[in-house]
């Protein structure tokens, strides 16, 4: 597999380990709590291409370093200035592009999440065959508290696997934030580990899983259950809603005063700029 894409400061933002058929891909941006910055998801997307590609990889677990899991992405980096229809359709793509390496993924996929989880990293999480937990996880999925509409297939996965009422509890406002056990007894969960026994539990999952596929099983088992033909018309038409809601006057000005508030300067002015403008190149919207 190719050398993964570094940090500004020189270090692996994702590390690579392989044994007994089962790749390990390890999110190494501790002090940053995993949070998907481009360098991280493009090693992510580098990394889930190389393992499909290798006939030497017959199952996949992704997992974190230090007191997170992931952060989520990294929104401050989530826009560039430019005409606002090729600005909605880089957002349109690159929310479907990270999605759908976890939905195409052609071999199992299990995620391991060893601490908090936000955003991306919970509805990425819940496209894996097998999601299991550590007792210091938790999971968040902030959309409508930053006025964007549920992402990653959430609207059809989370009703699937928590019914109705929970996965309305996690998506509206409401933003409830189930421990790993809350998330297991609601469904979201596959199994609650201990800390010390999360990896090598993941890794021996990841093996009886491809075994089975060796045997005749389906390649991919998707939860809820889906299908790869739902979950592929799921997020497209979610990517879309993104893109739009990104756009939208309440997103623009809500972030501008977050990432302000945390000191982002450029990012902030970035917001800030279209925010200011909007009224100037909305019509140009699709």
């Amino acid at each position: 597999m190719p050398a993964p894409t570094q940090n500004s400061d020189g270090r692996a933002p994702l590390l690579v380990s392989h044994r007994d058929g089962v790749t390990t891909l390890t999110m190494n941006r501790a002090r940053q709590l995993n949070g998907w910055t481009t360098p991280m998801l493009q090693a992510l997307l580098e990394a889930f291409d190389a393992a499909a590609a290798d006939p030497a990889v017959r199952a996949l677990v992704l997992t974190g370093t230090g007191r997170y899991y992931c952060a989520g992405v990294n929104l401050g980096g989530a826009l560039q200035v430019g005409h606002p229809r090729e600005v909605h359709e880089m957002i349109r793509t690159h929310n479907q592009r990270i999605f759908d390496a976890f939905i195409d993924f052609p071999k199992p996929l299990v995620a391991a999440v060893n601490g908090p989880a936000i955003g991306a990293a919970v509805t990425t999480a819940t496209l894996c065959d097998v999601l299991l937990a550590a007792p210091a996880a938790t999971f968040s999925t902030p959309f409508a508290a930053l006025g964007v509409p549920p992402e990653g297939c959430s609207s059809v996965v989370f009703p699937r696997l928590m019914g109705p009422e929970a996965a309305e509890r996690m998506l509206a406002k409401e933003g409830w934030q189930p421990t790993a056990q809350e998330a297991h007894a609601a469904g979201l969960v596959s199994e609650v580990v201990p800390a010390e026994d999360l990896l090598p539990t993941a890794q021996a999952q990841a093996r009886a899983l491809a075994e089975g596929v060796a045997a005749g099983a389906p390649a991919r088992r998707y939860r809820g259950p889906s299908t790869h033909a739902e979950l592929k018309a799921a997020n497209a038409a979610e990517s879309v809603q993104v893109a739009d809601a990104f756009l939208s006057e309440p997103f623009l000005k809500a972030q501008t005063a977050f990432l302000w508030k945390k000191n982002k300067r450029v990012p902030a002015a970035i917001f800030g700029a279209l925010w200011a403008t909007r009224p100037g190149w909305a019509h140009l919207l699709p």
